[in-house]
């Protein structure tokens, strides 16, 4: 130990991978993940961004068609949307899950395949790992 007593801070490679600050950060980062149905809503969210993306006409080309190619279009963002909302509103969880299952098959007919399968089949993953998933329920107490 250096003089006085107190040993030298340690930061970078040395100080290992939770030191600090980083510990605190990754223990809150898990703690907020495992208060939501986290992977659930992050895979109802890239099953509609895969979809969205398998799209390829330019708006106007779609409103022209008429409804059926802006379904097109209003699945995939509502079921990005429903992503997002399991992660930002755990207690509407049954909501946001039935409908992006229910969004999820209606893909198929709207939007190629549901995203060549791929987007349906991460967006139906998604919705019953959300439908599934409880809150852990606090400690008991006495």
């Amino acid at each position: 130990m250096p003089e006085g007593g107190v040993a030298p801070r340690v930061d970078g490679p040395a100080a290992g991978p939770i030191s600090g600050g980083a510990g605190r950060t990754v223990g809150r980062w898990r703690a907020w993940r495992r208060s939501r149905p986290f992977w659930g809503g992050l895979l109802v969210a890239i099953g509609g961004a895969e979809i969205l993306v398998t799209l390829r006409a330019p708006l106007p080309v779609i409103l022209h068609i008429g409804p059926q190619g802006l379904a097109g279009y209003l699945v995939p963002v509502i079921l990005l949307l429903c992503g997002v909302l399991l992660l930002a509103h755990p207690p509407q969880r049954l909501f946001y899950a039935l409908v992006s299952l229910v969004l999820a098959l209606v893909s198929w007919l709207t939007s190629n395949l549901g995203g060549f399968f791929v987007g349906m089949l991460l967006a139906l993953v998604g919705g019953c790992l959300a439908f599934a998933w409880t809150p852990v329920k606090a400690a008991r107490r006495g």
